[in-house]
């Protein structure tokens, strides 16, 4: 059996390929770029581009946020976040019907020939947590142990992801408080110097400046980061509680019809599949 094959032929009558899709997250790039967009536009309608520009009060904001975050946390944690942040706009997404297919046609070929798992493991090393499961399976650990192996996993997984978005969200919540503090540090410099007209400007660039900075990184770029981390962490989760469904299900030599209502106990109602039933999903690759 060729699980590849029979993957390509269950999508091209009706399913949708469980192999990750790779590349540049559109919606996330083109939101933040549009909000950058309209508040460059607001900028240079203005006036002058550099009155926008002040080193101090960048420093104050950025250099704040960083250590207060780091502050509430550590390290290795915002490192952490960052590179998490990061890995949000170039991510794999794994559709999770094409996801629940796949788990079925894995435990139909096991159900009729147990040695397939170990001939199809070099076809799942796209997906490093599928092939993890498969090769417990295909090994024959106890399922109960199969089980609270996974679901350890995913577990440590979601909990790492739930960290970074915690360290993101902080962030964005401290970003316009320093913005605040450099404001109130700006006017404590313009009041302290009024009888040099001079050093008023620089002072209220610094006050009205620090609370914009804030406000932008703060509301444009941390909190969305944060709210994405947070659903990349769930759809995360959800394909590897299908995955481990499944290798549980499969180590227990279980009919592949009770793995299918197993499966959509858990996909969302929009994402639920007939695998099984002809009339309802003309997709099916196979009757009962």
């Amino acid at each position: 059996m060729s699980l590849t094959r029979d993957s390509a032929e269950s999508s091209r009558r009706g399913g949708r390929s469980a192999r990750p899709r790779g590349g540049v997250d559109v919606a996330t790039l083109v939101g933040l770029a549009a909000a950058a967009v309209v508040i460059f536009v607001a900028m240079a309608s203005g006036g002058s581009l550099r009155a926008f520009v002040d080193p101090p009060s960048l420093i104050i904001v950025l250099g704040g946020t960083l250590a207060v975050t780091t502050a509430s946390f550590s390290l290795s944690d915002v490192a952490i976040a960052w590179r998490d942040a990061g890995a949000v706009l170039i991510h794999r997404t794994s559709d999770p019907r094409g996801v629940a297919r796949q788990v079925l046609l894995l435990a139909e070929a096991a159900r009729r020939a147990p040695e397939t798992l170990r001939n199809v493991l070099p076809e799942l090393k796209h997906e490093s947590f599928l092939h993890r499961s498969v090769t417990l399976v295909a090994e024959g650990l106890p399922p109960d142990d199969i089980e609270r192996m996974l679901i350890g996993e995913v577990e440590a997984s979601g909990a790492g992801k739930v960290k970074s978005a915690g360290v993101l969200r902080r962030a964005s919540e401290v970003a316009p408080a320093m913005g605040l503090i450099g404001t109130l540090v700006g006017l404590v410099q313009m009041l302290g110097s009024l009888n040099d007209p001079s050093s008023i400007g620089p002072a209220m660039a610094l006050a009205l400046l620090t609370t914009f900075y804030g406000a932008v990184l703060g509301n444009v770029a941390l909190a969305p980061l944060a709210a994405k981390v947070e659903r990349t962490a769930e759809e995360d989760a959800l394909v590897k509680t299908l995955y481990t469904i499944g290798a549980v299900s499969i180590a227990r030599q279980e009919n592949p019809r009770r793995l299918e209502m197993l499966l959509n106990a858990v996909l969302p109602p929009g994402k639920r599949i007939q695998y099984f039933d002809r009339d309802s999903d003309r997709g099916s690759p196979r009757g009962a």
